[in-house]
Parts: structure tokens; sequence; C-alpha cells
């Protein structure tokens, strides 16, 4: 499945190297009717902050994407994939317009700068990300474990994360006859 570029086409189109399209300096593509834009991680602060001046004032997701098991996805020209991502989609309520956001993250280095300076609401989502996939957000306010017990080893949605048993314990449970 390819994504397509602004101006309608799909990528690979064409007789000539497609041209790189750029939204806010970063290669922007459409998927699904909706602009994605791909900043690196040194990018990601200031292209937010250019969002937020142009109305896109809320944070309404961010979350981790492992994608060791699946190499295929598809980037634009420039982009290279890392094993992780992260999405984050962008409202701005005024034009009715939703922009997504994929960071690529590589394995062995994992951090990004955290967002929650520019909307406070991903605090929680960041340390989703971090419990569950290992990502680590520079500058968060309180980078611990969400979900998960704290002594916990391990992120759970990794793709190589060892599948177990966790035993169900239900308090109050009648007993077995």
């Amino acid at each position: 499945m390819t994504e397509e570029h602004v101006d309608g086409t799909d990528e690979g189109e064409g007789d000539d190297a497609p041209e790189v399209e750029l939204a806010y300096g970063v290669p922007v593509a459409v998927s699904r009717g909706q602009r994605v834009l791909h900043p690196t991680r040194d990018q990601l602060l200031g292209v937010v902050e250019e969002l937020r001046s142009d109305g896109y004032l809320v944070c309404v997701d961010l979350c981790g994407v492992d994608y060791s098991a699946h190499p295929g996805r598809s980037l634009p020209l420039g982009v290279v994939g890392e094993r992780f991502e992260v999405v984050v989609n962008v409202l701005n309520h005024l034009d009715r317009d939703r922009v997504r956001l994929r960071v690529q993250v590589p394995e062995d280095d994992p951090t990004l700068p955290s967002l929650f300076d520019q909307y406070p609401g991903t605090e929680a989502m960041e340390r989703e990300a971090y419990d569950m996939f290992g990502l680590t957000f520079d500058d968060h306010p309180d980078l611990s474990r969400i979900l998960m017990p704290e002594d916990w080893v391990g992120y759970p949605l990794r793709k190589d994360f060892a599948v177990g048993s966790v035993p169900v314990q239900f308090k109050g449970a009648p007993e077995a006859r």
C-alpha cells in the first residue's frame, strides 16, 4: 500500500525520481486524506511549535510502534525507517483539520523530546509509550511506569518481548467445587 503525496500522486509514479514534498520544513505525505509529517527527532519540537502557532492546539494521541516484525511500511523519500516510531496526532478545531506526525526512533537510542511543555495532555501518553515500548522522553516531568508494576522487567509491546502467562487472581471469587 502506498501513501499519496500532497499533489495526489502515489509514491513511485512517473518516470523521473519524485520530488520530496515539504511542509513545515519536513517531508510530508497524505494517508487516507490526512497530512502526515515526518520530522526527525531533532526537528520535532520546532515543527510542533509551528503547528501550535498555526492553530493545532490539541494533541489527541501519542503512541509508540515497533516495526521490527513489519519492515515494509511506506515512508517518503529521504526518511529512513527505524525499529520504533512515535505517532502524534494534533487537531486544529477552527479549521477542522488533523495532522499526524511520524517520528523515527532508533533502537540503539530510543529517546526523543517530550511534548509535555507544548501539550500537557501528553504526560500520560508519553508514560505509556515508555512503559510499553521503552521509549524515553527527555524533560518529561515524571517518566515512570503507568500500566506495569515498577519492578516489571521489559516492555510488553515490543515485538521481541517473550510471551508468557500471568496468573489472574480474582479477589472474593468462590472456590471451585
